[in-house]
């Protein structure tokens, strides 16, 4: 895991993978589908680095551990008004600033538009790329590659791409072949 992420970031949840049905739970697919976290740095009108974590649930319990590893102390946390990230309001760490979508007369995507630009761009990518065939196995490999390369697009020392790429080959514990493939 690199630096944690700071500034003024924003967090929702969606929904990655499986096949679009008409599940009568609109936009949630919960049946055949991953459930992943995402935090993005918004800079003005542009989007920071990344973060990405696959979850079980949207609970206080999946969602706070995800925030406390990965966005540093200090950071404004944006989020909807979703009561997992109700302890927030709590907590001296971090400032949290709540953008109710229900009833505001915006979509979420215009209130919360650096995460939602992120949400599109890596299922656009991942049905682009691979075709939307990724294994739920397999997902969080994925999205540590689109972090990797998404966190590194406005680096000014794009020269050392391949160094700092062998620095995180060294620095992480390596994950065993029949930890990958399936037996």
């Amino acid at each position: 895991m690199g630096r944690r992420i700071s500034g003024v970031i924003e967090v929702d949840e969606t929904f990655i993978g499986g096949i679009e049905v008409g599940t009568g739970n609109t936009g949630r697919g919960k049946d055949s589908k991953t459930l992943v976290v995402v935090a993005t740095e918004c800079i003005g009108k542009q989007i920071g680095r990344v973060r990405f974590r696959c979850i079980e649930e949207a609970s206080s319990k999946n969602l706070i551990p995800f925030i406390k590893d990965n966005i540093a102390k200090g950071s404004t946390i944006i989020t909807d008004g979703w009561t997992g990230y109700k302890p927030l309001q709590n907590d001296s760490d971090y400032n949290h600033e709540v953008k109710i979508i229900s009833g505001s007369g915006k979509e979420a995507h215009e209130l919360l538009p650096h995460v939602h630009m992120v949400d599109s761009l890596i299922k656009r990518w991942l049905n682009g790329t691979h075709q939307g065939k990724v294994s739920p196995k397999y997902l969080p490999y994925y999205l540590d590659e689109f972090a990797f390369r998404f966190n590194r697009k406005m680096s000014t020392f794009r020269g050392k791409l391949f160094y700092r790429l062998i620095q995180q080959a060294v620095d992480v514990e390596p994950v065993g072949l029949n930890d990958i493939v399936e037996n």
